[in-house]
């Protein structure tokens, strides 16, 4: 499972031939190609992607590259200012179309709506460029109303004639999660507020509408992981809603893109900064169920991040086009892939907030507020959510709620007895973390003490030898008096020697009292 390399004459288009079901080919390219790039935005308008923008090595791009699908050929589009643009006074908004990254591109009539986005030179508030693809014209939109702030990395879907644009990442790295809406006709922002617990602050995720009601968000990251949640808001309610999911069990990635053909939702892509996403989803919108279409091989450009992925109609045939991305390469290649039809089983209602107290009793199970929103204007397609089995008797419909419930309850109850085990064992590590720590520690305070004895004696000797050092002072002293006195007596007696001396032998014998007539 993969994709397939087309190996025809480059003059057949190769949309013309037959495409086996849900296997994406790479699609043969004669001549020229547009730089390989990621976080660009891509639309498809009569037969042709007009992709716009991205990044490639740290450098936003300013390029609008269209590319025909009846010739697989690429061509430049140039755009250029609108001769009649006397409301612009912001030199910045006077650029054709400044390098920008992360945005979001929106088909409406002649016009592609370039929204949001990271741009060279930062700018408070979202900006919107409006491209006419006849004219070639290109110039600001001039919005008013709760203008949202600058970012990128958002979501943008066009409902109607209003465009739903959710969370982001602002220039100052703030995570988002509120949701702005741009009236088209009247080109002015408000921003909603909603009820129930809304998706956590995300970019890079995406988004898709179901009946013109129901606003599903998938995926994304924060700023430490990624997310595999999804997220449901009644677009008549304005409650925000997680329901209960079947199917294929879906990796978290961010960076991955979508498109929607029918009531199915096909998401391809995206990664977790590690490893890329290999599956192409396929998530049926009404009974709300997972699957895996295709997995591509490891490093495949389709495992990327930052691609984009638009739906088309050739030849009657409706056809997914991808392109773009990175995944340690950027890539330029463009695949198709032509998705199985689905089959038409009856849908599933969604559960809203509102549905689920509603079914409290069984005349309301599978009843939906018609009231619709007066702000918005969306109009009430309850009749494709609602199933109405009037061969069943109430009872068994309480039944049926009854053990879903139970088997949503069972299968929560083993998740969290999963999660348990594992805090049990986080836990343990930690026990057993703090037990030799607090072993060390007891180790650490035991030779803290004996060297505070150690010291203790230190000092005792020190005081010791200061004393004995005092008393020697005192004997040198006392040495030193003796020595005087010794040397004073040495004094004396020299003198006595020499008195001695002076007076001869004679006198000595004589005595002093003796004559010499004596003798």
């Amino acid at each position: 499972m993969g994709t397939e390399e087309i190996d025809i004459d480059s003059s057949i288009n190769a949309l013309q031939l037959p495409l086996a079901y849900d296997q994406w080919a790479a699609l043969p390219i004669s001549g020229w190609r547009p730089p390989a790039r990621y976080k660009h935005a891509a639309e498809v308008v009569h037969d042709k992607l007009y992709v716009t923008g991205g990044s490639r090595n740290g450098r936003y791009l300013s390029d609008i590259q269209v590319f025909d699908l009846r010739t697989l050929t690429w061509s430049l589009f140039k755009p250029h200012l609108d001769p009649n643009l006397g409301q612009l006074t912001d030199s910045s908004s006077l650029k054709v179309l400044p390098a920008s990254s992360g945005h979001s591109l929106v088909k409406w009539g002649k016009k592609l709506l370039l929204v949001a986005g990271n741009l060279k030179e930062n700018s408070v508030t979202v900006t919107v460029r409006s491209v006419d693809i006849e004219t070639h014209h290109c110039y600001v939109v001039k919005t008013s109303g709760k203008v949202p702030m600058a970012r990128g990395g958002q979501s943008v879907t066009l409902v109607g004639s209003k465009l739903l644009m959710f969370g982001g990442e602002s220039i100052n790295k703030r995570l988002l999660n509120d949701l702005h809406i741009l009236d088209l006709e009247t080109m002015i922002w408000d921003l909603v507020e909603t009820r129930q617990i809304p998706p956590a602050p995300r970019f890079d995720h995406t988004a898709a509408v179901h009946s013109e009601r129901y606003l599903l968000i998938f995926g994304g990251c924060s700023h430490s992981t990624c997310f595999n949640d999804l997220y449901v808001l009644d677009l008549q309610t304005m409650e925000w809603a997680q329901p209960q999911i079947q199917g294929e069990w879906v990796t978290p990635r961010a960076g991955h893109a979508g498109a929607t053909i029918d009531n199915n939702w096909h998401i391809v892509g995206g990664g977790d900064n590690k490893t890329g996403a290999l599956e192409t989803l396929v998530f049926n919108m009404p009974k709300l169920v997972w699957s895996v279409v295709t997995r591509v091989q490891g490093r495949d450009p389709l495992a990327s991040e930052g691609l984009s992925l638009c739906s088309a109609s050739i030849n009657g045939e409706k056809l997914l086009i991808a392109f773009g991305g990175y995944n340690g390469n950027y890539s330029n290649e463009v695949f198709v892939l032509k998705p199985k039809p689905s089959d038409s089983s009856r849908p599933k209602i969604f559960k809203s907030p509102a549905a689920a107290a509603a079914a409290a009793s069984v005349s309301a199970a599978y009843a939906l507020t018609t009231t619709g929103s007066k702000k918005l204007g969306f109009t009430n397609q309850v009749s494709n959510y609602v199933e109405i089995k009037t061969e069943r008797s109430p009872q068994d419909v309480l039944l049926d709620t009854i053990s879903e419930e139970k088997k949503l309850l069972k299968s929560t109850l083993a998740e969290l007895r999963v999660e348990n085990s594992k805090l049990r064992g986080v836990l343990d590590e930690i026990n057993n973390t703090y037990a030799e720590l607090s072993k060390e520690l007891r180790s650490v305070q035991g030779q803290l003490t004996a060297e505070r004895l150690r010291c203790f004696k230190l000092e005792v000797e020190i005081a010791e030898l200061q004393k004995r050092l005092e008393s020697l002072h005192s004997l040198e002293h006392e040495l030193q008096v003796l020595q005087n006195q010794k040397s004073a007596l040495e004094q004396d007696m020299d003198g006595a020697r020499v008195s001695q001396r002076s007076g001869g032998v004679w006198q000595w014998i004589s005595g002093p009292n003796r004559s010499p007539e004596q003798y």
